[in-house]
């Protein structure tokens, strides 16, 4: 899709739409366009490469969104020719990055599927991850990745409650515990045609659909031996099987490449930097990696903003959400004043003066300025 807006080129974009099995040509476009600009503003006119189905009809509804005519068109000369000559040339160019990228990762997952033994590729791979600071604000991450690479969408936290600080086996558990409860009681509900706890079959499908019910074919454990036991206890306890697990235990001197695979069978491989099911295995543990340690950031800061100001006293739930939707976060409310802070709703003047004070560290027996 190359954009022109008075005359400026604005750049081009490269789409790659399922297409649901359709072989047509033009019918994958008349989709694409009438999808596309039901959420875009419509231009006056758009050009196209070949001719679409029922394309009058969408020139109306796109001219009704629009307050004004839309053209398509699909015979065009001169200037207009030469740019879709150049769309055509960049659309190649982008296929050909997306087939050699996605051959990539066929590849890894070709020799992945080779070093663990699998009769198959594995076609859903989840990765847990535990991320925390001594012990503060603990957060587990699963990663889910497909056949084609990430699965953003189905990627899951979990804030870790209820155990001793620092308990990276108990995190483990937990959060392993939680997802493949999850999973089973989803295809419970699809069993029983969705009327489980009294959801209908639309809440059913509804969790399907979100990847509850889907087990993985390989589940990957950021850790060694103790978190491979967590994972295999917990799948066991459910009566989860045809999963299997893989421990990535990080060597001793943590680089890239030294990982020990830990099998379930006892075995320790060691593939080295140059072994393409490592680079994926490598891949898909860092994105699991990164995935926790946002999400424990986001919570600690959390937690501490909230801790903060729940250590003043006259300060609950609701001032304290007024205070900080006021002023947009704690650090905008360190920096404003005290008769700003008393304008708050909720906030009279000497509790705006103890909220001054409690952030900023000064004795209130030796005044304020």
């Amino acid at each position: 899709l190359m954009m022109f807006r008075d005359g400026r080129n604005l750049g081009t974009r490269s789409f790659f739409p399922k297409t649901n099995g359709e072989d047509s040509a033009e019918e994958v476009l008349g989709a694409f366009v009438s999808q596309y600009y039901a959420e875009q503003p419509p231009p006056r006119e758009i050009v196209l490469d070949r001719d679409i189905p029922e394309r009058e009809m969408i020139e109306e509804a796109l001219g009704l969104s629009a307050g004004r005519k839309v053209q398509v068109k699909t015979s065009v000369r001169g200037e207009r020719a030469g740019y879709l000559d150049l769309v055509r040339r960049n659309a190649e160019l982008a296929l050909a990055t997306e087939l050699g990228s996605n051959a990539a990762q066929r590849a890894r997952a070709e020799a992945l599927r080779e070093m663990l033994g699998l009769d198959e590729l594995p076609q859903r791979i989840e990765c847990f991850d535990i991320s925390h600071t001594m012990g503060e604000a603990t957060v587990a991450s699963c990663v889910v990745f497909d056949a084609d690479g990430p699965v953003r969408g189905q990627y899951r936290r979990y804030n870790i409650e209820g155990i001793e600080p620092g308990d990276d086996y108990a995190a483990m558990h937990q959060a392993l515990e939680r997802r493949f409860r999850r999973a089973v009681e989803a295809r419970q509900e699809a069993d029983s045609g969705g009327e489980a706890e009294g959801q209908g079959d639309e809440a059913g499908a509804g969790r399907a659909r979100s990847g509850a019910a889907v087990l993985p074919d390989l589940l990957l454990i950021d850790g060694g031996a103790g978190q491979v036991a967590q994972a295999q206890a917990v799948l066991a306890d459910l009566g989860v099987t045809g999963v299997m697990i893989v421990g990535v235990a990080k060597g001793e001197a943590r680089r890239a490449g030294d990982e020990t695979l830990l099998l379930p069978d006892g075995r320790e491989l060691h593939p080295g930097a140059a072994s393409l099911g490592l680079q994926l295995v490598q891949q898909v543990r860092d994105e699991a990696h990164r995935f926790a340690i946002t999400g424990h950031r986001g919570r600690r800061q959390k937690a501490r903003t909230t801790s903060k100001l729940e250590d003043i006293p006259g300060i609950g739930p609701r001032r304290r959400a007024n205070l900080l939707r006021h002023f947009g976060g704690l650090g905008g409310l360190k920096a404003a004043g005290i008769e700003d802070i008393a304008r708050v709703e909720g906030i009279n003047a000497a509790l705006a003066e103890r909220i001054y004070a409690s952030l900023h560290g000064i004795d209130t027996q030796q005044g304020l300025p």
